[in-house]
């Protein structure tokens, strides 16, 4: 199969990227290469792609539309995965530009190449942030998601409804997925699993906010990446596979649309997850409690049926592993 996967040089991307090329499909990869973090570690992971003569990276903005139509003609994709975005949920309070540019303005741009292309498929990524405000759990994809409490969640939920539009108009098949505070080897530099590790690696103390009472439905990397394999074969349009009440599907009723949660419904409280990391590293951290930061939510907790409903599979990799994997990833890069 021919794949356009915008963000291949970002942590989820570059793992997709490397799991389809596994698999035989030929996939180009569009990524702006920002400085949002380590530039590094984003060329490292083109690097490794481009060992395969079945990959092709071409580095450039979203917002560049004829440099995205002319890498999507090369392309002449049957599956669109899109993961670009401006990251982040504390940056969105220093620079909230980027995330209009790159997220609304950027995924319009996608949009059209979607609509100019038409792939069997298209797939793009939202987050666990667009529940916001919502006080009830586990999160469910049919519940409301109308209180952001950060303007990522707001663009990510204004992406949601972008693509439900135009595959309404165009009858393009769309999933978007929510995934749920992805972690493991080639992690992003600003994430709290990266910033703990390096941290009590060098002796130094970790801030820790909410005073440690947050709780994440963490979800290893290749448990997201299986998620969305699976999704791709699910393309919205035909009756739901399963019936039951208890999995109730997002199918639009006027567009071949449906969004689905991807993680294992577990949520593990932060300060478990520290210890959890101190175990793996053998070593002890040094706790700098903090207040909750503006825009960051207490938990987040999936609802994980439909995804099971649909593909068969839940996330399952319990944090000890995944931490372990992403310990020994660390040690070996540094």
């Amino acid at each position: 199969m021919k794949i356009f996967i915008t963000g291949t040089a970002g942590f989820i991307g570059f793992h997709l990227a490397r799991r389809l090329l596994e698999e035989g499909h030929e996939v180009v990869g569009y990524d702006g290469m920002t400085s949002y973090y380590d530039l590094d570690l984003k060329r490292t992971r083109h690097a490794l792609l481009t060992r395969s003569n079945r990959f092709l990276a071409v580095e450039a903005m979203l917002e560049d539309m004829d440099k995205l139509r002319a890498a999507a003609a090369v392309s002449q994709p049957e599956l669109i995965v899109h993961l670009a975005a401006q990251a982040g949920v504390r940056y969105s309070l220093e620079n909230p530009r980027a995330y209009v540019d790159s997220n609304l303005v950027g995924t319009f741009n996608v949009m059209e190449i979607v609509r100019e292309f038409r792939p069997k498929h298209f797939m793009l990524a939202s987050t666990s942030s667009v529940y916001g405000a919502n006080p009830i759990m586990p999160y469910s994809e049919s519940d409301k998601a109308d209180w952001p409490v950060t303007l990522y969640a707001a663009t990510k939920k204004a992406t949601e409804a972008m693509s439900h539009s135009y595959a309404h108009l165009w009858q393009i098949p769309t999933t978007c997925f929510r995934f749920f505070t992805v972690y493991g080897p080639w992690g992003r530099p600003d994430m709290a699993l990266f910033k703990f590790v390096e941290a009590i690696e060098q002796g130094k103390p970790i801030d820790v906010y909410g005073h440690g009472e947050m709780k994440r439905d963490f979800t290893f990397i290749d448990d997201l990446v299986e998620g969305i394999v699976r999704l791709s074969a699910c393309i919205p349009g035909a009756p739901p596979t399963s019936d039951s009440p208890e999995a109730p599907d997002t199918l639009s009723p006027v567009a071949p649309w449906r969004v689905v949660n991807i993680a294992g419904g577990s949520p593990v409280g932060l300060m478990d997850f520290i210890r959890i990391i101190e175990t793996c590293l053998g070593r002890k951290a040094e706790l700098n409690l903090m207040p909750m930061q503006a825009g960051d939510m207490t938990a987040t907790f999936a609802d994980h049926r439909l995804l099971e409903a649909l593909t068969g599979y839940r996330p399952s990799t319990p944090p000890s592993v995944g931490v372990q994997a992403f310990v020994e990833w660390y040690r070996n890069r540094h």
